[in-house]
């Protein structure tokens, strides 16, 4: 049993034009979580807001409409900025993401018994079952490098293998370099003395910049297996548009350069740049 009380706890999520998602998203936590924990939703200027309204007022979620899209990590940060200061832990989630029974009372739990925790991740399934690849090492400039160059290529390739290697399939709770921004439970005063997300990042590696920055901080990033949670959404980029594409390999860039920012690793930098770059054109060439 945890020691921290429900109502210390709230859960965020970001909704742009995720009306569809929305309901089955708050059922989910009401019917199986709780009945009275704090829910906001923050929602980035989207087309469908009639409909997050009504989902919202259904499920007494509070419903914070930012009137432009301000990115995941953005959105985020300004949900949290409107909770009341008795919350202390904040479970940060996608909408298209289902709870199993008793996932967030296990993530607090791992909280609760790891001090030095900022951040726990549950074991993420996708819609098929499979294991999402949540809890991964921290990327470094020579696995970026390698598999920028080499992951379309030679996809057995060391530093592929390195750069997508993760402790999800793990049975025991264990530290990680970052967790998935799907679904994670925050320790409030540790995600704002880092100043929360970086709203540089506008989509993708958001994540991976803040499990970086908690434990340049001191702090550590935990997978916890016992908690499960299903994202519904898709996860691979070969069904995302072009633009995601785009994206997510200019955010990688801009993770890895601002990590290896010093003079002398510029070359690797180019390299890295341009290789993600040849990399971002393949995929989207299919």
């Amino acid at each position: 049993m945890s020691n921290t009380p429900l109502d210390s706890i709230a859960v965020v999520t970001v909704s742009y034009n995720s009306g569809s998602h929305l309901r089955g998203f708050l059922s989910s936590i009401r019917s199986r979580e709780s009945a009275d924990i704090t829910i906001v939703v923050a929602d980035n200027g989207s087309a469908d807001l009639a409909q997050a309204r009504r989902a919202c007022t259904e499920f007494s979620a509070t419903l914070v409409e930012l009137g432009a899209n301000f990115g995941y990590g953005g959105a985020i940060n300004r949900a949290i900025a409107t909770l009341p200061t008795n919350i202390t832990s904040v479970l940060v989630s996608n909408p298209d993401v289902q709870f199993g029974g008793g996932a967030i009372a296990a993530l607090v739990r791992a909280l609760d018994e790891v001090p030095g925790a900022a951040a726990v991740g549950p074991r993420v399934l996708n819609a098929d079952g499979s294991i999402y690849p949540s809890a991964r090492e921290l990327p470094s400039l020579r696995t970026g490098v390698g598999h920028a160059l080499f992951g379309r290529i030679w996809r057995t390739n060391p530093w592929t293998i390195r750069y997508l290697s993760d402790f999800s399939e793990s049975a025991a709770r264990r530290g990680a370099g970052w967790l998935s921004g799907s679904c994670l439970l925050l320790r409030r005063s540790a995600f704002e003395a880092i100043d929360g997300f970086d709203d540089a990042f506008f989509m993708y590696f958001e994540d991976v910049d803040l499990g970086y920055r908690l434990g340049k901080a001191g702090w550590t990033n935990v997978y916890e297996p016992v908690s499960v949670v299903t994202h519904t959404g898709a996860h691979s980029t070969s069904t995302e548009s072009a633009r995601m594409i785009k994206a997510h390999h200019k955010s990688a860039y801009q993770y890895m350069s601002r990590k290896y920012s010093s003079w002398y690793l510029a070359p690797l930098r180019w390299v890295l740049r341009a290789g993600l770059a040849l990399r971002a054109t393949w995929l989207t060439r299919g």
